[in-house]
């Protein structure tokens, strides 16, 4: 739903209650991830989309005649390839949809509004909903706000249930994760929950962080890079002549200081990608001692693979784990063929994106089965975040 939470949060302001059908569970090659919604006020007008196109028209009337009609306030329906008519309200790309319509009334959930302000103005909130579970509690609510401790709204049930739910959703936000999780009876051993309950958790995090050391002239190329695929962008460099925003006008900031000063300093957190250009072993070592501990997403140094084997030497004298140094994407980059900055920009951020969805970032041409795979799992897994690990 957070797809269009500046067109929800304009109805919600107006009390304007709206259909929402949202993507609650996939499989095959579906076109659009969990979590995308579409929605349609009393008038008639939509926006999002949940098929890219595919099942959009069946869909609407579906939100249509939940708004309208006096049946149960929400609804899943699924939508599959149907070799009979497939072009009829089949999705075309093969794969399946689950979708999940609920009627919204604003101002009986007033939350709603609350956690769609924050997304409006890029602060961190979750979404739980209630997508398999007993039918009084499908589709039932509750929100939580960046790093409050409370939780607004309820699932229906009781508030042991609403409790476990809640840590669940800030789990998921601290890991910037839309994802399905389960509250079974088990959640809480002291205070079992009533009912097994899945949850689609809506998040908006703050962008991911892309921590670029080194001001090189592949630096400006990936910053570009970077920025384009939406993450905040940081470029640090110990040398001054060399770290200005001139030279860097798609970096969000520059900083001068030692590499390994600025990270130990700095926030990071599952998303973040950690690329190294200076290949140099003063700044290179340091830095990525303490990198290759962190609890990042992606950690990549540039280099030849001379350099790479030389730098693999001084990190092993430095103390550095096995453990931690097969974690090292090192030459960085999938093999492009790249030569220029701006393609080894390509070759870096395509590795990232590989990385994090665990593709093999082989041609679709030499490959079966769907296109689009699943989700990972978050990272942190919800029940154990994480810390940042800071050196001491």
């Amino acid at each position: 739903m957070l797809n269009i939470a500046d067109e929800l949060h304009a109805w919600c302001r107006a009390a304007r209650p709206f259909a929402l059908a949202t993507v609650v569970q996939v499989s095959g090659s579906a076109p659009l991830p969990v979590g995308t919604s579409l929605a349609v006020d009393g008038e008639g007008n939509a926006v999002g989309s949940v098929s890219g196109g595919c099942v959009e028209g069946a869909v609407y009337e579906l939100c249509r005649h939940t708004l309208e009609a006096d049946g149960p306030p929400a609804v899943r329906e699924r939508f599959g390839y149907s070799d009979e008519d497939a072009f009829a309200m089949g999705l075309t790309c093969g794969g399946e949809l689950e979708i999940l319509v609920q009627r919204i009334n604003p101002t009986t959930e007033p939350h709603l509004t609350t956690a769609l302000a924050a997304v409006a103005a890029d602060r961190p909130a979750a979404v739980a909903r209630v997508v398999d579970g007993p039918p009084e509690l499908l589709g039932r609510t509750l929100s939580v706000l960046g790093d409050d401790d409370t939780h607004h709204g309820t699932l229906g049930g009781d508030e042991r249930q609403d409790r476990a739910a809640a840590a669940r959703t800030r789990a998921l936000l601290r890991a910037g994760s839309t994802a399905r999780t389960d509250i079974t009876n088990t959640t809480e051993p002291t205070a079992p929950c009533p009912d097994n309950l899945t949850l689609l958790v809506h998040t908006h995090a703050p962008p991911p962080r892309l921590l670029i050391f080194g001001a090189v002239d592949f630096t400006a190329a990936l910053s570009r890079a970077g920025r384009f695929l939406g993450y905040r962008v940081t470029v640090c460099d110990a040398r001054p002549v060399f770290a200005t925003p001139a030279r860097f006008p798609a970096a969000d900031e520059v900083v001068t200081d030692w590499p390994h000063r600025y990270l130990a300093a700095t926030e990071v957190d599952a998303r973040t990608a950690i690329c190294v250009l200076t290949h140099d072993a003063k700044f290179d070592v340091p830095l990525l001692r303490l990198a290759l501990g962190l609890p990042v997403g992606y950690v990549g140094a540039m280099g030849s693979r001379r350099t790479h084997a030389r730098r693999l030497e001084l990190l092993r004298e430095a103390g550095v784990p096995d453990d931690q140094l097969i974690l090292l994407h090192s030459p960085i980059g999938l093999d492009l063929g790249a030569h220029t900055p701006e393609e080894t920009a390509i070759s870096i951020t395509a590795e990232i994106i590989a990385h994090t969805h665990h593709a093999p970032a082989r041609p679709l041409t030499h490959t079966s089965g769907p296109i689009h795979r699943p989700a990972p799992a978050a990272h942190p897994t919800p029940e154990e975040p994480r810390p940042i690990r800071q050196p001491t």
